[in-house]
């Protein structure tokens, strides 16, 4: 396939994260009207780059014309939260959507993987609205507190340049960095709820 051939198969999967940061964004200013602090920091989004398509193909062995089935995050939406809670606050009103269907649910959050990296995953069928009709796409929403995200993104940075080759001591590095990232989530939330019982 030329670049022109990708540009058009993920020309759909552009148009449903534009349209679903749209969408999720949309909740901040309707918890804001409400008067309630919204669980919403902020949010973004992509389409996964062909080389990273290519990439990920090689490695799960998935055939191009099982792409679109088997590959669920060509389209990523991430939403950040400021505390732990509202990540789960954030799942709950996805749950409630009549505008997409969930297929699968990770809760990285609670089971951190081996290497410390927390968020939790959100598979969905989109049913987005194309000048040739309906078609329902697959998309991934990660939902993680902002901490959480400052070490997925410089692990991933790392992740690169190392091409996933870690010693035991950057493996042993990466988990007390992400166990030091829970901790202050865990005293973010706890000042989060300080004077709640009063």
């Amino acid at each position: 396939m030329d670049d022109k051939d990708w540009e058009v198969r993920l020309q759909p999967y552009q148009q449903t994260v534009d349209e679903l940061k749209v969408k999720l964004r949309g909740m901040r200013p309707e918890f804001n009207l409400a008067g309630v602090q919204t669980p919403v920091e902020f949010v973004t989004g992509r389409v996964k780059t062909v080389s990273a398509i290519k990439e990920k193909m090689v490695r799960r062995h998935i055939e191009l014309d099982r792409l679109e089935q088997d590959m669920e995050d060509l389209a990523g939406v991430r939403i950040m939260t400021q505390f732990t809670d509202d990540i789960y606050k954030v799942v709950d009103l996805l749950r409630q959507r009549k505008d997409m269907t969930i297929l699968e649910e990770r809760d990285y959050v609670t089971n951190a993987k081996p290497s410390g990296y927390r968020s939790y995953h959100i598979v969905i069928e989109y049913p987005l609205q194309a000048i040739t009709g309906e078609k329902k796409l697959l998309a991934e929403i990660q939902i993680r507190t902002m901490q959480m995200n400052v070490w997925a993104t410089i692990e991933h940075a790392i992740n690169y340049k190392y091409n996933g080759e870690y010693t035991e001591e950057m493996t042993e590095k990466f988990k007390r960095a992400a166990d030091l990232s829970d901790e202050i989530d865990q005293i973010f939330e706890e000042l989060h709820h300080e004077n709640d019982s009063e």
